[in-house]
């Protein structure tokens, strides 16, 4: 799949059609796999049978789907309307699998692990946008506070967005959440989306340190405290979704959030150097880190009682 990116994004600069071939090779390769694992777990469990083979022929309709689209040549708006119903395709099987044909087991605290470690993983590329920085940095002006600055605030966003991720406990309210589980499953990819664009927005970072990039300061500030602002977003939402609870707690820490990347792009804005706007943006996830300290994990520990309560 990654080798199918570079000639994805030189197809859609050329804006003839978008070319998709290698990238849906490399992506139909991984679920084909995943198909004989759903016909194995088939044959080995004959009660949830009916559930895996929902799962087996959804993914494999989808498949065609997703290969009929790249041997086509097709603009970019005919590509995003294509993307949609074939994510539809493929969001709709497990839907179908677990609510019409039985559904399958499952362990919510194995859950939670799994994905906070894929969490740790997306995060990898936070490391690497600040070592890109970090080069730039030094290659242009050589070691100096700067230099220091790009590795606290490139590491600090690292370690605050991952420390934001955990402050969650995901698995208890997983486990007394089951049938919310959904939400869980999908609501997260917009969350790792939002921490690899941030490792992203870092490389951009690195190429405006080195002069070669197009965008202004304001321009790669927002690179970073977009996706940043995101990714805060989505674990409130996905507290809020699983627990059905507004908070006026973290409405007040997401509106200082939403302040402290503001003024990440007001001092961009007002000329200071790159280093010190990514310093003040590494600080928006400690915000959430610093509440659930203080208090958060007051009300997380609340709506876990309540919810076993009810349950009972």
């Amino acid at each position: 799949m990654a080798l199918g990116f570079p000639p994805m994004f030189a197809s859609i600069e050329h804006g003839e059609y978008v070319d998709s071939r290698v990238m849906v090779a490399g992506y139909v390769i991984m679920r084909i796999a995943l198909v004989g694992q759903w016909l194995r777990a088939a044959k080995q469990d004959p009660a949830r049978r009916s559930a895996c083979l929902t799962y087996a022929l959804w993914v494999t309709v989808a498949q065609f789907g997703w290969i009929a689209g790249a041997l086509v040549h097709k603009s970019i708006p005919v590509t995003f309307a294509m993307v949609a119903v074939l994510i539809g395709v493929e969001t709709l099987g497990p839907i179908i699998a677990e609510y019409r044909a039985g559904g399958t087991p499952w362990h919510a605290h194995h859950i939670a692990e799994r994905y906070g470690l894929l969490a740790i993983i997306a995060l990898g590329e936070g490391v690497v946008g600040t070592v890109a920085s970090l080069s730039a940095v030094v290659s242009a002006q050589g070691w100096s506070y700067d230099a220091a600055f790009v590795v606290v605030a490139g590491i600090g966003l690292t370690f605050g967005m991952w420390w934001s991720y955990f402050v969650v406990p995901q698995a208890e309210l997983l486990r007394v959440h089951r049938e919310r589980s959904f939400w869980f499953g999908y609501l997260p990819i917009v969350m790792f989306g939002a921490i690899v664009a941030t490792g992203a927005g870092l490389h951009v970072a690195a190429y405006y340190i080195e002069h070669h990039s197009k965008l202004s300061s304001v321009e790669t500030v927002l690179a970073v405290a977009l996706p940043v602002g995101l990714y805060v977003i989505s674990i409130y939402t996905l507290y809020f979704v699983i627990v059905r609870k507004i908070a006026l707690f973290h409405l007040v820490l997401l509106v200082i959030t939403a302040a402290v990347l503001g003024v990440a792009v007001w001092l961009a804005a007002a000329g200071f150097s790159m280093a010190n706007c990514l310093l003040v943006v590494t600080l928006a996830p400690l915000v959430t880190v610093i509440g659930y300290e203080v208090a958060g994990h007051r009300h997380a520990a609340a709506d876990i009682a309540k919810a076993l309560k009810n349950d009972r």
